[in-house]
């Protein structure tokens, strides 16, 4: 097998599971070290730079790194890394010096950011700092966009959407609130010299099903009646509620139901109760505040009578798993189930609408009514406009709207100053840093603590249930966060070997405590993760190969498993082992000169 190429930028940034997953891959082992050492402002700042949002996405965040996190192949439960982010968020202070500077003489180009949500606020983040004139358009009087309009105060206070908001609108972004965008020929008229389209995938779909329209009264659509109590339109809700639909939308109407005041509030969903797309702790807070979720139940028909909604007929079925794996539902056998009610929340799924856009203009759209991206640069096919967020590719968290976002800036730079947009890219970089601080001293806690995930206080259940406001998490202070900190393995602070340092004493092997490290004669990559001291099974990760040796062996590291805990450094007798920080760079237009 051929020796691993460790200064190939994605190798070791692929051995850091979390950042890896992480959409923005933000550098999740070194921030937490930061709340540790209680730096919460350097490491709020750390999260600033890469995911935008902190404050918003400690409490919101899909935590797309946490099923990653390679504390679940120790314990059960991952290192709560999206609410430690929240921990510097809370703890900060005035961040004020570290912001960077705004140019205030403009370079002479002039950006369209359509949409306020946070695709669009990332961008001008990126670009206010290169000199570029940047205008925001939206319909609503404030900026944030579905952060604002869809998920509930009592999971994001609006003081901390305010704060994260107001941070890149004051740097000098002119704004244009209470401006529907209505026409994108007419924006291309405005003569801007790039556009970015960051609108969101604003259309809750609906059902076409027996009694629907006869009901439309009494039926309201999940994401914009969340905007409408957002804004204040509603402010109340009565009798019996059914939500339809197994997201996280679902999950938000149903709890913003109980507050405004339902008699009753039921989750009917048609797939089954594992494989809803609401997130573990949605649906776990939903059911912790008696909302019921009943599963394996597509509706048939609505019924109504003179105009009034009555209640929903829906079929009863199963989950069955076909040879081939995959999931379909057949019918249980047992009668249909009506279920009463006043009012429905539909809140089935979102998808793109963007009637507002020509067809004529040089765009193309697919089939499924998304436009046609370069996957890399996210420019369309009129090369002026660009998109990001949910409105490229369909509904996402928000920390995939800051991905988006950073990629579209670079793309939006390089076009506007004349560049390739694939060519002059500017690369991914990695910078590996000894960690060494003396013979047996590291500059890390290379400690293993065993300790269990530790639970999040939330406020007084009846408070919670009466106060739409009242944020329900109430998240770790400052002692919880040190103690979740110690959980992390510090995957990023790695074990780099030089083979013409080592004397094969496999002192590493037997101090080894996960049997990761292996000496043994080279083979094909097959055969050799059988033939280790504990066959590396997980062909998803890499295994680490250095050649070199005096004897020909090959060292073969399974990084699976491999805790970071740097005793095989500590016991090397000859320093061929060293735990060295791997710094993973990810382009952006600001700290990465890409013109």
């Amino acid at each position: 097998m051929k020796p691993t190429n460790i200064l190939d930028p994605n190798y070791f940034h692929k051995v850091v599971d979390c950042q890896w997953a992480c959409p923005a891959h933000t550098p999740v082992p070194e921030y937490i070290r930061l709340i540790a050492q209680e730096r919460y402002t350097e490491a709020y700042m750390l999260n600033w730079d890469s995911n935008v949002f902190p404050g918003v996405l400690g409490r919101t965040c899909d935590r797309p790194c946490e099923p990653a996190c390679r504390r679940v192949r120790t314990e059960e439960k991952p290192v709560a890394i999206c609410r430690l982010k929240r921990v510097a968020a809370d703890n900060k202070g005035d961040v004020t010096p570290w912001l960077p500077r705004v140019p205030t003489t403009k370079n002479g180009k002039k950006v369209a950011l359509l949409g306020a949500g946070p695709a669009s606020l990332a961008v001008a983040r990126d670009l206010m700092p290169m000199g570029y004139e940047v205008h925001v358009f939206d319909k609503d009087p404030g900026g944030g966009g579905m952060m604002r309009s869809q998920i509930p105060a009592f999971r994001l206070p609006e003081a901390v959407l305010d704060e994260e908001v107001n941070l890149i609108l004051d740097m000098g972004v002119q704004t244009h609130f209470n401006h529907p965008i209505t026409s994108m020929k007419a924006m291309l008229d405005l003569g801007y010299d790039a556009y970015f389209v960051g609108t969101g995938a604003p259309r809750g779909r609906d059902l076409d099903l027996p009694g629907r329209k006869e009901v439309d009264a009494h039926v309201s659509i999940g994401i914009d009646w969340l905007s409408s109590v957002a804004f204040g339109h509603t402010t109340g809700i009565s009798g019996k509620v059914i939500v339809m639909g197994g997201g996280n939308t679902a999950m938000d109407c149903c709890r913003t139901a109980v507050r405004l005041g339902a008699e009753s509030v039921k989750v009917i969903v048609r797939s089954a109760f594992e494989v809803m797309k609401a997130s573990p702790w949605e649906k776990e807070d939903a059911m912790a505040e008696g909302i019921p979720i009943i599963n394996n139940r597509p509706p048939k028909e609505f019924v109504h009578e003179n105009g009034k909604l009555k209640g929903i007929v829906f079929e009863v079925v199963k989950p069955v798993y076909g040879e081939d794996g995959r999931l379909r539902y057949e019918p249980s056998g047992e009668p249909d189930e009506y279920v009463e009610c006043d009012h429905v929340l539909m809140a089935i799924g979102q998808e793109n609408h963007c009637p507002w856009i020509e067809r004529d203009i040089g765009i193309e759209f697919d089939k499924w009514d998304c436009p046609v991206l370069d996957e890399v640069t996210l420019q369309s096919t009129h090369p002026q406009i660009f998109f990001g967020g949910d409105a490229a590719f369909g509904p996402e968290n928000i920390i995939w709207a800051s991905a988006h976002a950073h990629k579209a800036a670079i793309s939006m730079h390089l076009f506007l100053q004349g560049k390739d947009l694939h060519a002059d890219r500017p690369p991914e970089h990695l910078n590996l840093v000894s960690a060494k601080m003396g013979v047996h001293e590291w500059a890390y806690d290379s400690r293993h603590d065993p300790s269990a995930r530790h639970l999040v206080p939330h406020a007084d259940r009846d408070k919670a249930l009466h106060d739409l406001k009242l944020e329900v998490e109430l998240g770790f202070d400052r002692k919880l966060g040190a103690q979740e900190a110690q959980r992390c393995l510090n995957c990023d602070v790695q074990t780099v070997f030089t083979p013409k340092l080592c004397i094969e004493c496999d002192a590493c092997v037997d101090i080894c405590p996960m049997d990761c490290i292996t000496f043994t004669a080279d083979a094909e990559e097959i055969d050799l993760r059988q033939n280790l001291t504990a066959p590396a099974l997980n062909p998803e990760q890499a295994i680490y190969v250095a050649d070199g040796l005096k004897t020909g062996r090959v060292m073969v590291k399974d990084e699976d498993v491999c805790l970071h805990c740097g005793l095989c450094a500590e016991r090397c007798p000859t320093n061929a082992w060293d735990m060295q920080r791997s710094v993973v760079h990810i382009p952006q237009v600001g700290n990465y000169s890409a013109g």
